[in-house]
């Protein structure tokens, strides 16, 4: 029931809420990474882990950082009773500790190697950079005509022992299989 009602909440903030913001997104990009923060929340809210997966979601930043105090919001919010540790991390030998990492666009050359190198681990994989989710990204956000959207590679997720909630692949616009 409590989960039916965040999916309902959700869809409703995707819907309503999201669109306001979208326009001032293209003018600042503060507002943009704002946005895209609320995202890496509801992604995180709407995926599953593994039972093994500890109480804590270290949430990863590798690369430069553009989200700057946004993403801080997130730290030790919850979800499914985990909370949520907000980690930037600039050693690749680091990643295998966090359960959900965003890359910048700022590493988009090197993904391909870096995601060979965590494949099937259970970790939530996401970026806002182009053909990410072709490259293996489990969720690549961008910025459509003043609207952030997404696309998940669901071979990706379901490789990496992850659940995505169907409502979130409902809202994709792209889900690679």
């Amino acid at each position: 029931m409590k989960r039916s009602f965040y999916h309902f909440l959700f869809a409703w903030y995707l819907g309503f809420c999201l669109p306001v913001s979208y326009s001032v997104a293209m003018a600042d990009s503060m507002i943009e990474y704002q946005v895209k923060a609320a995202f890496i929340y509801n992604f995180i809210a709407f995926t599953h882990w593994p039972d093994s997966t500890g109480q804590t979601i270290n949430l990863c930043i590798y690369g430069e950082d553009y989200f700057g105090q946004e993403i801080d919001k997130l730290q030790n919010r919850s979800v499914n009773n985990r909370h949520i540790k907000v980690m930037r991390i600039a050693d690749f030998d680091q990643l295998k500790a966090c359960q959900a990492i965003f890359f910048s666009k700022s590493v988009s050359s090197q993904l391909s190697s870096i995601l060979n190198d965590l494949q099937n681990e259970p970790i939530l994989t996401l970026a806002d950079s182009q053909n990410a989710a072709a490259q293996g990204v489990a969720i690549n956000m961008s910025l459509i005509n003043e609207k952030i959207v997404f696309e998940i590679n669901l071979t990706k997720v379901r490789a990496s022992g992850l659940d995505i909630s169907s409502k979130l692949l409902q809202l994709a616009v792209k889900v690679h299989q």
